[in-house]
């Protein structure tokens, strides 16, 4: 049986095994297996990819940038960007790949319709080094903001001006994520305006906490739900070819 999995540290409400299910049975594909495994620490990555005889996996936080000194070989995309959300595995050998940047690349072009714009980047962990990275590829100014000094600016630092001159604001935390759904990012929502682009990685509730005040000033806003759609796409032609 080939078997495939999705790891990180909270998994319960995870979108990959249903979805991952679902594709291996309308593709006619039969004995083939994809679980969620909760992993405690880092050094229970080697465990698992020694003791688990798993075929592939994807990655979640807190482990995209952990996994990569476990892995044999990463993808030079991966390694720039400095996260692995992928992990195919050949005759015992573990091959690191990001596809994050392809989901959000694909999911945020539309809304920027060839406009310029500067980018606040909520965040600082795997998942947003696959946005920097994309924005990087866009030619699109952007700021880190982050609970720590060193990362860009704090939270405490920002001020309705930088939410109003970025209008590309792109929260990259889980904060707002179900079951805490009445929590969000701390920045100056009096800044908000219509020419504003909210875009959550979270996808579940499909509207955060975070993007409901940008509808409420009129603003476009993008939930996570696609990004992650495409990225598991590239994730099974990974596994699969």
């Amino acid at each position: 049986m080939r078997k495939f999995a999705v790891i990180g540290k909270s998994l319960k409400h995870s979108f990959s095994p249903e979805y991952f299910s679902r594709k291996f049975a309308r593709a006619g594909i039969s004995n083939v297996s994809y679980e969620a495994i909760e992993v405690e620490s880092p050094e229970k990555l080697t465990v698992l990819l020694k003791e688990n005889r798993l075929d592939g996996f994807n990655v979640t936080n807190p482990y995209k940038e952990l996994i990569l000194p476990f892995l044999d070989e990463c993808d030079p995309v991966a390694t720039e960007i400095g996260a692995v959300n992928c992990v195919k595995i050949v005759n015992g050998q573990s091959f690191g790949y990001n596809t994050d940047h392809i989901g959000f690349k694909s999911s945020l072009k539309p809304l920027l319709r060839g406009r310029s714009v500067k980018a606040l980047v909520l965040g600082t962990g795997g998942a947003s080094k696959a946005v920097c990275y994309v924005l990087g590829k866009l030619n699109i100014p952007f700021i880190m903001v982050s609970r720590d000094e060193g990362h860009g600016l704090t939270y405490n630092e920002l001020t309705s001006a930088h939410v109003s001159d970025n209008l590309l604001i792109i929260n990259c935390t889980p904060i707002g994520t179900w079951p805490d759904v009445e929590e969000k990012p701390d920045i100056p929502y009096h800044g908000l305006g219509y020419k504003n682009i909210l875009f959550d990685l979270t996808y579940n509730p499909s509207v955060t906490a975070f993007l409901a005040e940008g509808q409420n000033k009129g603003a476009l806003v993008r939930n996570g739900h696609e990004m992650l759609r495409i990225q598991a796409e590239k994730s099974w032609q990974i596994w699969n070819t």
